[in-house]
């Protein structure tokens, strides 16, 4: 019902439009003989941009309604002749939702949608207001002037030909959406997983692929352009040979100049208002642009050889908001695997970012073969350190490309061969297109401990001297955690190993703990030694013990009912 009344209510203000052009043409005529037509002339003018306002209003409303309705329904998200792309999308199985990018999605939600509104609503509204305004001014027109009304009627053939050729454009600006949501998806993919991006030294190949796509989008749109030009050409041409007799027949008195003054007025005042948003918009985008980096430039060394020796000296490091470590110094050697310990906050992982050098400290070093971090070249350091996190980020692309992530012109040998250091191969081989299989978005096709195994690999397939655990098994079960756990115990001694961990069973075996508590390290050791002083590590293990016991004792109380039943 609403949108009836928007529709009759636009229909009305654009007759009421054509009336008032109408005085407002003759009142222009007049007002240059006379004038006490001033005050009519006036009120007209005003009723006139009422009039105007009130139609744009109306018909932006709907179009707003329009945009709402296909993204989200008007009320209680029911699925019925309501049914709109959000709650389609909202109430998905969950076994569909992972085979759609993220970046399509959204590129449905916003540029498709608000694509869509604009031709129900806005076109519709350019398309009502021409069809009722333009056969009111043919009408007014032959009481005017019957020639240039007939010079006006004999472009409408060539218009209407050309008119016929545009549903090319519409397919071009389909085939640009498609390539925009693609593009989309890139960006979204290597922004969520920019950790991983950086870590494999990937950044030029993603930027590539991002540039081939907006590449491609940005051939469609000169042939869009083309189209839309040549439909411009012809009618801009037509509106020249309009203006041109009828400026004739204006200095021949035989047409009034007030519709061609009233022409120019709105040309200007819309070229204004766009002019007024794309500047508001592009101080949003300078706003990034003009940003710049606060991490210095790419190093320059990239040495021959590298034998995996890290050092922690001294290092002090602060996120904005607060202190993160104080003075940290630790030693992490060719062959050992070090185990940093510390409760939630202490400031593990920022020590991560520093080795992989996301981050500079305000004060120290941190070295890697007696050289800081940040001297190295970026895609030589980051092939020399590799990452297995708790959530590895897998990206939607196939087994294969996933493993040899961020590598050029590496042979399936070569990842074979680390998919089964990493305890992966045998899995993967049951797949339906074994390495050529695509784990999805995020590798949601893949199981928790698929995706850890698959993670190994990637790192392993580079050959790193340093091999950085971060939680890399506190996400799986206990099935899981074994498997990988076997994968890893394989090829720790080949590395310098920094494993970070809360579970007793990663911890426990490693050739040095190193306990972090609010940003210092306050014990150092064998996991016998610091069980033998009692302190922070004694507690934390001790904590942990409870809980499991705690847990252990559920289990048994849980399987004793199970058996009375």
């Amino acid at each position: 019902m609403p949108s009836t009344i928007m529709w009759f209510s636009g229909f009305l203000i654009s007759m009421f439009t054509i009336l008032v052009c109408s005085f407002y043409a003759s009142s222009c005529r007049c007002v240059l003989t006379h004038m006490s037509v001033a005050p009519p002339f006036t009120l007209f003018f005003l009723l006139s941009s009422m009039a105007i306002g009130v139609r744009g209003g109306v018909f932006t409303l709907t179009m707003s309604k329009t945009t709402k309705t296909a993204e989200l329904p008007e009320s209680h998200f029911s699925v019925g002749p309501d049914f709109s792309l959000g709650v389609f999308i909202f109430f998905s199985d969950v076994m569909t939702c992972p085979c759609w990018p993220t970046g399509d999605i959204l590129s449905r939600l916003s540029a498709d949608t608000t694509q869509v509104s604009d031709l129900i609503s806005q076109n519709v509204n350019v398309f009502l207001r021409s069809v009722i305004k333009g056969t009111g001014f043919i009408i007014f027109m032959f009481r005017m002037s019957w020639k240039l009304t007939l010079v006006t009627m004999m472009g409408f053939p060539f218009i209407a030909l050309l008119k016929t050729e545009i549903g090319s454009f519409q397919k071009l600006t389909k085939e640009v959406q498609t390539v925009l949501a693609e593009a989309n998806k890139v960006a979204e993919e290597t922004i969520s997983g920019m950790r991983t991006v950086r870590s494999f030294a990937n950044e030029s190949r993603e930027a590539n692929s991002y540039y081939a796509k907006l590449l491609v989008m940005f051939q469609l749109n000169k042939k869009q352009a083309l189209a839309y030009a040549c439909y411009m050409w012809s009618k801009l041409a037509l509106e020249v040979a309009v203006l041109y007799y009828g400026g004739h027949l204006v200095l021949t008195d035989q047409l009034s100049s007030g519709g061609l003054i009233s022409f120019f007025i709105y040309i200007i005042a819309s070229v204004y208002s766009g002019l007024m948003q794309g500047v508001g918009a592009a101080e949003k985008v300078f706003e990034y642009l003009d940003r710049k980096p606060k991490h210095p430039a790419d190093g320059t060394e990239a040495p021959n050889s590298c034998t995996g020796l890290v050092e922690f000296k001294d290092v002090t490091f602060a996120y904005p908001t607060r202190p993160e470590t104080d003075g940290v110094s630790f030693t992490l050697r060719p062959g050992e695997v070090t185990a940093l310990v510390g409760p939630s906050g202490s400031g593990k992982s920022s020590c991560v970012s520093l080795l992989e050098n996301f981050y500079l400290p305000q004060g120290g070093q941190v070295l890697l073969d007696g050289k800081p971090v940040n001297e190295f070249q970026h895609d030589y350091l980051h092939s020399k350190i590799a990452l297995v996190g708790q959530e590895p980020v897998l990206f939607a692309r196939t087994i294969k490309e996933n493993i040899s992530y961020g590598l050029s012109d590496v042979s399936m040998e070569m990842v074979v061969q680390a998919a089964t250091k990493a305890n992966a191969h045998d899995f993967i081989t049951t797949l339906p297109k074994g390495y050529d299989t695509s784990v999805g978005e995020k590798g949601l096709q893949l199981s928790g401990g698929q995706k850890q195994r698959v993670a190994i690999a990637r790192a392993l397939i580079r050959q790193p001297r340093v091999l950085i655990l971060d939680e890399a098994t506190s996400a799986l079960d206990a099935e899981s955690e074994h498997i990988v756990q076997q994968a890893l115990n394989s090829i720790m001694q080949e590395h310098t190993v920094l494993v970070i961990a809360h579970r007793l069973s990663t911890v426990e075996k490693a050739d040095n703990i190193i306990v972090i508590d609010r940003g210092q390290v306050a014990e150092r050791g064998t996991h016998s030694q610091l069980m033998a002083t009692g302190g922070l590590y004694c507690k934390l293990v001790q904590r942990q013990v409870l809980v499991i016991g705690m847990c252990h004792q559920k289990q048994t109380i849980i399987s004793r009912f199970i058996d009375i039943d």
